[in-house]
């Protein structure tokens, strides 16, 4: 029993991560597929920003590169980190990190 209960919490300690398609920004949802433009206007800038490059590929070659950025906004005592990550203008994922 117990070496079951230690590897839920393995398993639970290894995600790190709860993805969501919705979360609340004071009394907006946000979900997936809005805008940049969106979020901003309704939970405000950023703690803190990161940017991906990533290549863009037909068959075998490399035709160009699209960026995945990551928003984090931190929520102190009220919650847990949320990050959203966008590609180009689209909010494509909602995530809620471990504190």
């Amino acid at each position: 029993m117990h070496r079951y209960v230690a590897v839920l919490l393995a398993m639970y300690a290894v995600a790190g991560m709860a993805a969501s398609d919705t979360i609340r920004c004071g009394s907006k949802i946000i979900k997936t597929g809005m805008t940049t433009a969106d979020v901003l206007k309704y939970c405000g800038e950023p703690s803190r920003r990161e940017v991906e490059e990533h290549a863009v590929h037909s068959g075998n070659r490399v035709t160009g590169t699209t960026q995945l950025n990551r928003w984090i906004y931190d929520r102190g005592s009220a919650g847990k980190p949320i990050v959203f990550e966008f590609d180009q203008d689209k909010l494509l994922s909602i995530k809620r990190l471990a504190k």
